[in-house]
């Protein structure tokens, strides 16, 4: 039975639902669920929470260590689960494959010992730039098991984003495959001197020369892992050790390094616990690419630590084949994104009603805000409300959310987790900040450190994280109001980072990539609002002298930044103007750009340049 109390509105008509401080609410209180959910309100267990009883539900490793993989994988097999299926993957082609948690445990130790031959020791980091194959999956949690740092990289990236980020991260290793590796990386070989190992999985490609240049060696995976033993002993690593590198883009400047440790499956085990509600016999699907942070934290990880069954679809977005899976697959927790959502509520709720779900019982997003339509329309396409929460890849995992037994405000983020200490904040001159305590006043969310996924720092860059942190708290950048119940509401941004499809583009990125076209001399990018993506990449551009503006040049631009950038982050639109406004210090006014775009106010002005 669906764990509904109240019906959402029909398409076109006024919600009919209980009123809540901000709103129709959906009630929760008084309709059994299919499974007691792991989290009620005012609940003893929760309120009794400590971060020492979670690290008591792990085994940890001898002497005190802790290894997220060995969390994943070995303490299943050792509980129990190691004939239980971990991944139960579906190809793009039609192929599908089931892999037991002690399937999978042999094929990381493989991993983890072929890694070891190659060199790689301690801290190197490994990267990975792959679709979702099984591979994939043992070369992440068999490089952690080897005490390798992992930094995923998302497959739409052209060659510079990857460059770059291989580049800070000093990538000593690279896993792709033989397509990608020609595509996008050889072109770029000369800007990562670092890299030493590329480790090609068979996608049917015609493999690259190994002899050709003196670039990286090239290993075909397989054989590596047929050569290697499938039984290793876990690098002591230790909880405060670097096990995870998530680059994410700032409003200027370089990608950030976003260094996370092994401490965080603290938090992956306890999100998974309260906010997913993770059961030991669910079937789980995470659609988020293990590119980003999402895909990592709750397509790989959280998952596996509570032995379930880890849905993975290699293809791309399709309606009627996502229904297909939840339906045959039966997936009981699904976690989504809002631009997935929107795209299959533009395919229409027939569509969805043609295919029954009896075994899903809760649905959650998360990657940008979820505007209150797609919440009630989870409720009449698929029976079930869709859960909004919130994090950034800083924190490593959930910190607000709409967990299952708890009412919800559609459009809300929902309320902190058991752990999590979160206030609406004000900026102060003097570089501290007041708590608001008024419940509906505007400010910045932050949180108060020390949670264990927190992130440790931006790879090499000090300054960068300090700013951060205001005292005892974590500064989100996000601003949000909190109402009188204790849920949060998401306002807007503090900054201009672009979130487009649940991704974070920096504009500088785009910006410097643009730039390298012979006609460009400068370049400004900022997010337009899309009902699909939440936000598409727009960009103004001004020409060199004796360059005419053109279908044929905007075409040519357009091709260029795909091919720089890929299709992910490259802008959707490109407008040649004759100049762009700046700042007397000679910082381009990205928010005046975007008032001009929208018609909206263009507020204070009298830092522009040539302003009076």
């Amino acid at each position: 039975m669906s764990p509904v109390a109240q019906e959402g509105p029909a398409p076109g008509q006024a919600a009919h639902g209980v009123p809540g401080a901000n709103g129709v609410r959906i009630r929760k209180d008084s309709v059994p669920f299919a499974v007691e959910p792991n989290w009620r309100p005012g609940a003893a267990a929760a309120s009794a929470f400590s971060w020492q009883a979670v690290r008591e539900r792990l085994a940890g490793l001898p002497g005190g260590g802790l290894n997220i993989g060995f969390e994943a994988l070995d303490r299943p097999v050792r509980e129990g689960r190691g004939a239980h299926v971990a991944l139960h993957w579906l190809g793009a082609e039609g192929g599908e494959q089931r892999i037991t948690y002690d399937e999978l445990r042999r094929l990381a130790n493989r991993f983890a010992n072929a890694v070891a031959r190659l060199g790689l020791q301690r801290g190197d980091r490994l990267f990975v730039l792959a679709p979702r194959r099984p591979e994939l999956y043992a070369a992440i949690l068999g490089a952690l098991k080897a005490g390798v740092v992992v930094s995923p990289l998302f497959s739409a990236f052209g060659p510079e984003p990857i460059a770059t980020r291989m580049n800070l991260g000093q990538g000593r290793a690279l896993v792709t495959t033989g397509g990608l590796f020609a595509r996008k990386v050889a072109p770029v070989l000369a800007k990562i001197p670092s890299l030493a190992h590329v480790l090609l999985i068979d996608d049917g490609s015609t493999a690259p020369d190994a002899a050709a240049g003196s670039g990286p060696a090239l290993h075909d995976l397989r054989a590596l892992l047929a050569a290697a033993s499938d039984a290793f002993d876990c690098v002591p690593t230790r909880a405060d050790e670097m096990a995870l590198l998530h680059f994410t883009s700032g409003t200027t400047g370089r990608p950030k390094g976003a260094v996370h440790v092994h401490e965080a499956v603290l938090t992956h085990y306890a999100t998974g616990f309260y906010a997913l509600d993770l059961h030991p016999d669910d079937i789980f699907w995470c659609t988020a690419d293990p590119g980003w942070v999402t895909g990592m934290s709750y397509g790989v990880i959280a998952p596996l630590l509570h032995g379930v069954t880890l849905v993975v679809d290699e293809a791309e977005f399709d309606p009627e084949r996502w229904y297909r899976i939840l339906t045959e697959r039966e997936v009981s927790v699904w976690y989504t994104a809002p631009t997935a959502i929107r795209m299959l509520m533009k395919a229409g709720e027939d569509l969805a009603r043609r295919f029954a779900r009896p075994k899903l019982r809760f649905v959650a997003s998360v990657g940008e805000p979820l505007n209150p339509e797609a919440v009630w329309w989870g409720l009449r396409a698929l029976g079930l409300p869709i859960h909004d929460n919130w994090w950034q890849t800083e924190t490593g995992g959930i910190m607000v959310a709409n967990a299952p037994a708890f009412d919800i405000q559609p459009g809300s983020m929902g309320r902190p987790l058991p752990g999590i200490e979160a206030a609406v904040v004000e900026r102060l001159a003097d570089g501290g900040v007041r708590v608001i305590e008024e419940p509906g006043v505007q400010g910045e969310l932050a949180l108060a450190s020390g949670w264990p996924s927190m992130f440790r720092g931006y790879l090499n860059e000090e300054e960068r994280y300090r700013k951060c942190f205001a005292g005892r708290w974590y500064l989100s950048g996000d601003m949000v109001r909190r109402d009188a119940e204790g849920c949060f509401w998401f306002v807007g941004r503090a900054d201009d980072v672009i979130k487009s499809a649940g991704h974070l583009i920096g504009p500088f990125e785009v910006e410097s990539a643009l730039m390298e076209h012979p006609a460009v001399v400068e370049a400004g990018v900022i997010g337009k609002p899309d009902a699909l993506l939440g936000e598409t990449v727009k960009a103004f551009v001004a020409l060199r002298p004796g360059r005419e503006a053109n279908e044929a040049l905007l075409r040519d631009l357009m091709a260029h930044a795909r091919k720089r950038l890929g299709a992910a982050v490259a802008p959707k639109e490109i407008t040649v103007v004759p100049a762009l406004p700046h700042t007397r210090s000679g910082k381009i006014m990205r928010r005046l750009l975007k008032a001009r775009e929208l018609g909206l106010p263009e507020g204070d002005t009298s830092t522009m340049e040539g302003s009076a």
